[in-house]
């Protein structure tokens, strides 16, 4: 397909159906050495396991979390974003609420609305727009009574878990899980370097959103996937602009290759 966010309209003719479905301090001593080594290999930072029980049921920053973990962490972050009749998703990246997604999912738009997590509606305009890496900023006219923004990552490996959320097809706040597939990759065009590939499954209406790490951490926007039958269905192939590209790094200078969902 044309690079489209999912269209408002095929959301609202499904809407019923929709509904029913539905978004370490060093110290002296051998002993103490052995004990946090112990406890260590006794956690998920020693073998890949279940982490141990420990004294604070509150995750660390470091700490690998379950899916459940993540959305409960992330999804007040996200955002329903309706830009004319194109349905996206965006997310709260900084304290004063400003909004990270894709720029083709507001691309042309004159009239923005946003809903939070908690169900406050707000209108928004474009803040800044960089069409070269298809990420856009918005600033709302309102903001929630909480504002949760999103914590972004960084690295991230070849074969690593990753949560994408979005609201694919109108289903707001889906979530769905993977692994990092590839990392540099190249659009079809070669106008833009750097990409994620991730194995998530998205869907039109999912642009903009955030593929987070095990962590809770996003570390990339969603904007495309791979559409080889050319029916806008996902193919096990998707693909993320990095967080750090995103926020204004050097790498890309084009909008990525395949169809923008």
């Amino acid at each position: 397909m044309e690079r489209v966010p999912q269209d408002a309209g095929a959301v609202e003719a499904q809407g019923a159906g929709a509904g029913r479905v539905r978004r370490f301090v060093v110290a002296g001593g051998a002993l103490l050495a052995v004990a946090l080594l112990a406890y260590w290999l006794g956690s998920s930072g020693g073998n890949g396991g279940e982490a141990a029980p420990g004294p604070s049921p509150t995750p660390t920053p470091s700490a690998t979390l379950t899916t459940p973990e993540v959305f409960q962490k992330v999804g007040p972050s996200v955002v329903v974003i309706q830009a004319g009749k194109a349905f996206g998703t965006g997310m709260i990246a900084a304290e004063d609420g400003t909004i990270l997604t894709a720029h083709h999912v507001v691309k042309g738009a004159k009239d923005v609305t946003l809903t939070f997590a908690d169900g406050t509606k707000a209108k928004a305009t474009v803040a800044s727009s960089n069409p070269k890496r298809d990420i856009a900023t918005l600033k709302p006219e309102k903001l929630p009574e909480i504002v949760v923004p999103a914590t972004l990552g960084g690295a991230v490996s070849v074969g690593a878990p990753v949560v994408a959320i979005g609201n694919p097809l109108g289903l707001t706040y889906s979530v769905s899980t993977g692994v990092v597939s590839g990392l540099d990759r190249t659009s079809e065009e070669g106008d833009l370097r750097g990409l994620i590939q991730f194995d998530a499954s998205v869907n039109p209406g999912s642009s903009g959103g955030p593929l987070l790490d095990a962590r809770g951490l996003v570390i990339g926007v969603v904007v495309s996937i791979a559409d080889p039958g050319g029916d806008e269905a996902f193919a096990g192939i998707a693909f993320a602009v990095p967080i750090g590209v995103a926020l204004g790094g050097d790498e890309g200078d084009g909008p990525p290759g395949g169809p923008q969902i």
